[in-house]
Order: structure tokens, then sequence, then C-alpha cells
């Protein structure tokens, strides 16, 4: 698993700027979902609802601070009781000490015990003429050109120094020591997460000259978040040959993982999967992160490969992040969640029409109180408007009221204009799928008032209500 990997910068999703050889070598070998989509474009509710089968507001997480509540059912949990042995190393935005047993892992090291495994070790020191990035990372603090390395300045170690190929060698020694015995391991890596971390020997390989960024739409303006507005069309350049450069070097260490697997001999009767927790938009509508609805921050890579058992093709249908929980469960011979939002996706992977096959997906940012259904052809953004955020994203209009925005996806790939007033029926049509999504999964749903119309009903169900255990 990667952070904040968009399915956009990979070669095998038709990318030829960047450099993914090896997770495009694993897409060549398996099947690859073309068209995968996350349930909230935000770390933890989108990888806490992917870890439980539910939809974020389901799992109870919906705010990046939120911890998952120690008593879910999780996929760790389902598959150690089928007997795996259960390990991850890296981040999973538990938000609480990854102690053994929690969530169900015998072996768990994540983002603390990982960063204060990693610091303790020595460094091999990098030559002061070398410009490297400034330590520590202050987002939002420090202009928003340095906490995006616009600069594009690697990180002050090399490569075998690198705090992904620390989590890698960990996972190695995991996978070298339990070859012999069932195991079911996450291997999560924090890249390409801002500030694009890479290493030293990786510095100039993109040359941001090279890279396009696209132009914000004539409808952007007003939502383009306020810290993005004085970057220059360098600095955002900058950005792009940064996140790529993060990104081949997260390749990279998912290429030492898949090696591995190979030189045990593992390779033939493992089940491979790679993903992220949500896309990124890299300058889409005027913005370097997710938090949107935009394609760019929904969409993620999926790619699954198991010798004999997939076969190699390219799935094109919906499918969601919640769909993958139930996929592994069936292919792995685990008990299957006593709730679950979505719905294996074994159909496609042997060749066949999925006889469920979706005609929509629904995402959620309830952090911005937005929710966003998207067919083959059009994509409804829905949002109170009534809630001024707490990410950091302001804008200049923190609570425009109301607000439905409607893409024709056909004629608008880039989602620019919002044709909602000419097509209301359609609009309605969408309004209504998003609804029913959350009278069948929100744990509140009975207690929703008599509302006169869609949008009061759909405004029910969209303010965050988490809530936090003590960690």
């Amino acid at each position: 698993m990667a952070d904040d990997h968009a399915a956009y910068v990979t070669g095998a999703d038709g990318n030829r700027q960047c450099e993914t050889p090896h997770l495009d070598q694993l897409a060549s070998e398996g099947a690859c979902f073309a068209s995968h989509y996350c349930n909230s474009p935000v770390c933890t509710p989108s990888r806490q609802s992917l870890f439980t089968g539910q939809m974020p507001h389901a799992a109870g997480v919906t705010r990046l601070a939120t911890p998952l509540a120690t008593g879910k059912p999780t996929l760790a949990r389902q598959l150690k009781a089928a007997g795996y042995t259960t390990a991850v190393f890296g981040k999973m935005h538990f938000n609480r000490p990854g102690t053994p047993g929690l969530h169900g892992f015998d072996v768990i090291m994540t983002e603390g015990e990982v960063t204060k495994a990693w610091n303790a070790l020595p460094a091999k020191p990098v030559s002061p003429d070398v410009p490297v990035k400034r330590l520590p990372w202050r987002p939002f603090q420090t202009p928003a050109e340095e906490w995006l390395n616009a600069g594009n300045l690697p990180y002050p170690r090399f490569d075998d120094g690198m705090r992904g190929s620390f989590i890698v060698r960990e996972a190695s020694r995991f996978l070298r020591e339990n070859r012999d015995r069932p195991f079911a391991l996450w291997v999560s890596l924090m890249e390409p997460h801002s500030p694009f971390d890479y290493p030293v020997e990786d510095r100039g390989h993109f040359d941001p000259k090279r890279l396009t960024v696209p132009e914000a739409g004539p409808e952007d303006a007003w939502q383009i978040p306020l810290i993005f507005r004085g970057l220059t069309p360098e600095q955002k350049r900058g950005i792009t040959a940064a996140y790529y450069s993060s990104a081949r070097f997260l390749d990279r260490n998912m290429g030492r993982v898949l090696t591995l697997l190979k030189d045990l001999r593992l390779d033939e009767n493992t089940l491979t999967v790679y993903t992220a927790d949500h896309g990124y938009c890299l300058g889409h509508h005027g913005r370097f992160e997710k938090h949107c609805g935009y394609d760019p921050a929904l969409r993620v890579p999926l790619i699954m490969r198991w010798p004999g058992r997939i076969g190699v093709r390219t799935v094109t249908d919906l499918t969601e992040h919640i769909d993958l929980g139930p996929t592994l469960l069936e292919l792995l011979g685990a008990p299957p969640f006593a709730v679950q939002h979505g719905q294996s996706l074994r159909p496609y992977l042997e060749g066949r029409t999925h006889p469920a096959r979706r005609d929509h997906i629904v995402s959620e940012y309830l952090e911005n109180e937005e929710v966003f259904v998207r067919t083959e052809r059009y994509k409804l953004i829905f949002g109170s408007g009534r809630r001024e955020r707490q990410d950091g994203y302001k804008t200049d209009n923190p609570k425009p009221g109301r607000y439905v925005r409607l893409f024709d996806l056909r004629n608008d790939p880039g989602e620019f204009r919002n044709v909602a007033g000419s097509h209301p029926d359609i609009v309605s049509r969408l309004e209504q799928l998003a609804l029913r999504r959350f009278r069948q999964t929100h744990p509140d749903a009975e207690k929703e008032p008599a509302q006169p119309a869609t949008g009061e009903a759909l405004e029910y169900y969209l303010p965050p209500r988490d809530q936090v255990a003590p960690v």
C-alpha cells in the first residue's frame, strides 16, 4: 500500500512521464482495475474504511485524527481467525501506538515505532555541497512551496538510509522468518505523500521544465484553497517533479518486496495486492492535495496477482475500496465480515461478468460535508457549504452555502463545467443514489427526521459524527 499515490501516476495507466516499472510489471502479470475509487479522499477515513469493509461513516472514522475503535472487525482479525500470521510494517493511520494484537496484528510496526527505530540508526553523511530539503517538515507552518517541495530537493539521506527502505527491510525479515507458514503481510509505505521524499541518489532525475501542470478551469477560482494561490508555474512544475521522484522511489521499494517473494519462491503461491489510500491532485483545479471529489483525488491503483488463480486482464467497470476486503476474505478462505458494504470482485478475477456490476460509486469527505457520486458518464459533487473547513484548505468563501455540481465526463473529462442547471433529472438521480447509500449504511439512519427534499435529507448525513475514544 502507498500513501497518496494517484492511479494516473503509473505507467500501467498510460503515463509516459512517470517511472513505475515494478508496478507496471506487476500489472502485466495480474488483474489491473482501471476504474477503482476510494471511499474518502483523505488518509485515515479511507484506510479504516478499506480495513473494516465499511463506509467511513459506519467505520466511525471520517476525520484525519480519529483512531479506529479497537473493537471493530478488521481484515487482520478475519485473516488471523483463518490461521494466518498477521503483520504490518509502515503507515496505517491507526492514531494510537502499535502494540501487538492491535486490530488483529500479531506483529505490528506502524508510524511511531518505525520512525523511532529508523531514527536510532546511523546515517551516512551527505556532502554539504548537495542541496537537500530543510527539516523538519512543517506543513501549513512554512510557505506551501516549501512543504510541497517546489524546489524538488531530496531528503538528506541515501537510499539505504531512507525510512521507506527501512520499512522494506523489516518486512523482508518477516517474510524470511514466516516463509513456511500462511501469512498476511501489510507493507505500507509513506511515499509519495508530501513532502515527496526521495533519496539523494535520485536528485535531478526529473526535469521540472519537461513536466506540464494542468490549468485551473474557469469555474475553479472560488474554491482553490488560499494556500495554493501564490504558487508560480515554476514552483508547480517543481512540486510535480518531486512527486514523480517520490513515486519512482516508492516503486523501487515495492520492487524489492516483489523480488524477495520471487527469490524465496513465494511468488507463485502468494496473492499480491497493490493499492493506495487515495489519489492526489498535481495542479488539477489549482490544487496540490486530495480532500476533494475530483477524479485525480478519488481514483487509485488496484492490482491483484495470483499466478494460476487470477488471469491477466484490465477491468474497466467501476469498483470501490470497500470491495477489496470482501474479495480478499473470500479468496483466502477467511470468514466474511458480519457487516460489509462492498462486494467481492472475484468474478472479475476469474474473467467473468460481475452479476452485480456497479453502475456508480459513492465517496465522501465529511470534514467538508461533501458526498460524491460517479457514474461512467457523470460526476455529482454535493456539499452543504455550511461547515468551515478544519483541514487547512480554506477558501476565500469558507461557508458558501449548499452547492451542487454536475460534470458530464464524456464531454468534459477534466470536470470543469458545472451542468447541474441544465440536467436537474440527472442531479436528482445521483442525489438519490447518495441518499440510498447513506440510508443503507449509516448507523444513524433510523434517526433521520422527515425531510421535505432530498437535499435536506443528504445534509442530515454529512456532518462528521466520529466518536473519539481515549487512546
